[in-house]
């Protein structure tokens, strides 16, 4: 038995060392006609990409010291923290030094909210300034699923259990005024409440922007945000089990996604069915996603939950996502029901998704600015519906294109033709290591074998 494994292991290193030879040879091989087929393709910023990448955490006052959470932040390298005033006090455990602290030695930014029913918008604003002053603030936020934790302002209920959303959408009205009309304050943008498609009275909170004619409880013209904000876990009552295209349908624009995603929050409301916007208006509306994310149990594996959470950001990215923040960093030790989610267990352990996360901005880290990302003429041909692409473009001109997989089973094998001839390619597997798995020279075209994960090519043209 022992000896026929030897023989078996043997055989497989010859196999690969053969396919590894025989796809050198193609990548070098004189050009064939469908290169003609490349086209070109406007890049985005690799910085771009990985400023989106953000989390969910707690704090001291929930019992997660703050030296943790800065060595967590790190070796993941999220670039933001969904955060607020929930749990603030002058006194600590949490203190408005304790978010100035956690940004000046990670570097990360705070959007900041006023989380599960909170309501002090004065209390919001004065700490966002002092984020401000210390370039330590990305944007404002609503309440957190005002449906799940009402709110009461200025003397009225609503949200929760209550028949009106009317208290929520003042609430809103009155941050977003609060904001804009601060010199200081301004220039940042305002994110929505998350899940306006619970209203139960049409208050108008699937717009951002309450449009004429819209025939909702406020005004027309009413202000809200300047970006949606969903909460669309992939995991959901409509689709509720490992598939294909997981993290890639969760974040579809349209009614397809059969996730809480964007269609039922802001374009036919999922509770009553308020209309909000068209799809056409849909597919470029400005929009973020505060909370997402995989809880590992029955058939989802820790691997799984990590190969999910890596291909989520690049799909939220992709489809039109500027900011995305995952439930959850480190799993919940102060509350039930949340023990499964984190990037890290709760004795600080990391998890796979925690690898595989540091490896990915491990390969894309770039601390330059990129003023203008240029054009790669390129094209995957006979691309499955499940594998996608994102182009990105370092600062130092490096090409960086990630090409992913969402196949449950099985696998693909793809040609990348490229319009030039790339003097140096090096491919990455962030589910392996940093460091190139391949290097090659002069070629025209590239074949790869993909899977479940994403893999990373770093190009230079000729």
């Amino acid at each position: 038995m022992e000896r026929r494994g030897l023989e078996s292991q043997a055989m497989i290193t010859t196999s690969k060392m053969l396919h590894f030879l025989v796809g050198a040879w193609l990548a070098l091989a004189p050009i064939s006609p469908r290169h003609a087929l490349a086209a070109p393709q406007n890049a985005v910023a690799t910085n771009d990409f990985l400023n989106s990448i953000g989390v969910v955490s707690t704090f001291p006052d929930r019992g997660q010291p703050l030296a943790k959470t800065i060595e967590m932040v790190r070796y993941c390298g999220f670039r933001w923290i969904r955060a607020g005033i929930e749990g603030l006090s002058d006194d600590g455990p949490t203190t408005i030094q304790t978010f100035l602290d956690l940004h000046r030695e990670t570097g990360v930014l705070l959007n900041w909210g006023l989380v599960s029913g909170g309501t002090d918008v004065m209390k919001l604003v004065e700490t966002g300034k002092v984020l401000a002053e210390a370039g330590a603030l990305l944007a404002f936020e609503g309440n957190n699923e005002p449906n799940n934790w009402g709110v009461t302002y200025q003397g009225e209920k609503g949200g929760g259990r209550e028949p009106s959303w009317m208290p929520v959408a003042k609430l809103q009205r009155d941050l977003y005024q609060a904001v804009k009309s601060d010199p200081v304050l301004a220039k940042y943008p305002v994110w929505s409440i998350s899940e306006p498609g619970a209203q139960r009275d049409n208050v108008g909170l699937q717009f951002l922007t309450i449009p004429p004619g819209a025939q909702t409880r406020m005004p027309d013209g009413t202000k809200y945000a300047d970006y949606a904000n969903v909460h669309n876990y992939i995991y959901h009552s409509h689709s509720p089990y490992p598939a294909d295209n997981k993290t890639w349908r969760a974040a579809d624009p349209t009614a397809a996604s059969g996730v809480d995603g964007l269609f039922g929050n802001f374009g036919v409301t999922w509770a009553r069915g308020f209309l909000g916007y068209t799809q056409e208006q849909l597919d470029t509306l400005p929009r973020v996603t505060t909370e997402t994310g995989v809880a590992i149990g029955g058939t989802v594996t820790e691997q799984m939950h990590g190969l999910n959470l890596m291909s989520m950001y690049l799909a939220q990215f992709t489809r039109g996502y500027a900011y995305t923040s995952v439930y959850l960093l480190r799993d919940r030790t102060d509350e039930g029901g949340n023990q499964s989610f984190g990037f890290y267990k709760a004795d600080y352990s990391p998890r796979m998704a925690a690898f595989y996360l540091h490896n990915l901005t491990t390969i894309l880290a770039d601390k330059g600015a990129l003023a203008k990302p240029g054009q790669l003429d390129f094209t995957i041909a006979d691309q499955p519906e499940t594998v996608h692409d994102l182009l990105l473009q370092h600062s130092d001109g490096t090409f960086q294109l990630v090409v992913w997989n969402e196949r449950l089973t099985g696998q693909d094998r793809l040609t990348i033709h490229f319009g030039e001839k790339q003097t140096s390619v090096k491919t990455y597997d962030p589910t392996i290591g940093v460091d190139p798995i391949q290097t090659l020279s002069n070629l025209r075209s590239l074949e790869i074998t993909l899977s479940d994960h994403p893999i990373v090519i770093a190009l230079s043209p000729g």
